[in-house]
């Protein structure tokens, strides 16, 4: 006869729920976080984190960066989808190579998207992890406000024109939004940032339609030196490695220059030395200077975010990958 414990639990079923509490980490998780995120300036190495920590909590990664999205546009990305493979097996990702390079995907579109693989991985619960750069992207979604589209404003604009990327970035980050300077490395781009940041200075973003995110965010930090080493190494790699023949093939493919210069930093660059308005050198300096500048810009976003009640927890980027695992495991359980 088995022995009751209690009035209603036998020792079988406390068997169960022991065992089940002491293999509890990925459930614990679930319970405490619905979301991870892993940011970082670029080159910190957040993909191979990402994806090692989702390897583990058998998750599944979802892209946030604004460029990688783009089909083609791989080496100028940064896309390295070989290190989405842990063990043998590929670790499934999301948002990338969603759509033709050419096409300007926008903030509304990607919250569509997030919400669409989010809900997807909630309803076969699977534990998402977001990683990218993009904080614009990550914010929209750690702050759970529903962007709506916003219409282009002619009469803003034609203010705009004249002026400088300073000018417009000065301009910028003077609103009080989630549009800062982040992302915005182009004139076109920045007054559509300003755009969109004046909009929504009449217009409240409408928060309630959007799922409750529990995040637990983990930033990857290097110090500035390191940093700057990291990207200087990684942009020599990638052109060595073929970078200025996929902005050539993407050029070859009828994709306009100004749709590349539109995108920034690697494919403003080359796509202003193979239309020969930039000599080799000049485009490397210029391209080194661009992207260090950039990255900048993504630690000052990250910054403000803490200012904003974000709690980052970060990890130092010269610690072993192993290491920087079992500190998230930690943080999550």
């Amino acid at each position: 006869m088995e022995k009751k414990i209690g009035r209603e639990i036998n020792l079988a079923t406390f068997k169960t729920i022991f065992v089940g509490k002491v293999n509890r980490y990925h459930h614990r998780a679930i319970f405490m976080y619905n979301l991870l995120t892993i940011l970082g300036a670029t080159a910190t190495g957040k993909t191979s984190l990402a994806v090692r920590l989702a390897a583990e909590l058998k998750g599944e990664i979802i892209s946030a960066d604004s460029r990688q999205i783009y089909r083609g546009m791989d080496l100028g990305t940064g896309k390295d989808l070989d290190e989405y493979v842990h063990e043998g097996t590929l670790v499934p990702y999301h948002l990338i190579d969603i759509a033709d390079a050419g096409f300007r995907f926008n903030l509304f579109m990607y919250q569509q998207e997030f919400l669409k693989v989010w809900q997807d991985c909630e309803r076969r619960g699977i534990f998402p992890v977001l990683c990218g750069g993009s904080g614009l992207y990550v914010e929209s979604i750690l702050k759970a406000y529903r962007m709506t589209p916003v219409p282009e404003n002619p009469e803003l604009r034609e203010r705009l024109a004249c002026k400088s990327l300073a000018e417009l970035s000065d301009i910028l980050s003077s609103y009080r939004s989630l549009h800062n300077t982040t992302d915005t490395d182009t004139v076109k781009r920045a007054i559509r940032a300003i755009e969109i940041a004046e909009y929504y200075t009449t217009h409240e973003p409408v928060k309630g339609e959007f799922p409750e995110i529990r995040s637990l965010i983990v930033g990857v930090l290097f110090d500035r030196e390191a940093r700057r080493q990291r990207i200087t190494e990684r942009l020599h790699a990638r052109l060595q490695a073929g970078m200025i023949d996929e902005v050539k093939g993407l050029l070859d493919r009828g994709i306009k220059p100004e749709d590349l210069i539109y995108y920034g930093l690697e494919y403003k660059y080359l796509t202003l030395y193979l239309t020969g308005e930039l000599t080799y050198d000049e485009m490397v300096e210029q391209l080194n200077i661009a992207i260090h500048q950039f990255a900048k810009r993504q630690m000052t976003w990250f910054r403000k975010m803490e200012r904003d009640g974000f709690e980052i927890k970060w990890l130092d980027g010269n610690m072993p990958l192993d290491e920087k695992v079992e500190q998230v495991k930690e943080w999550l359980y």
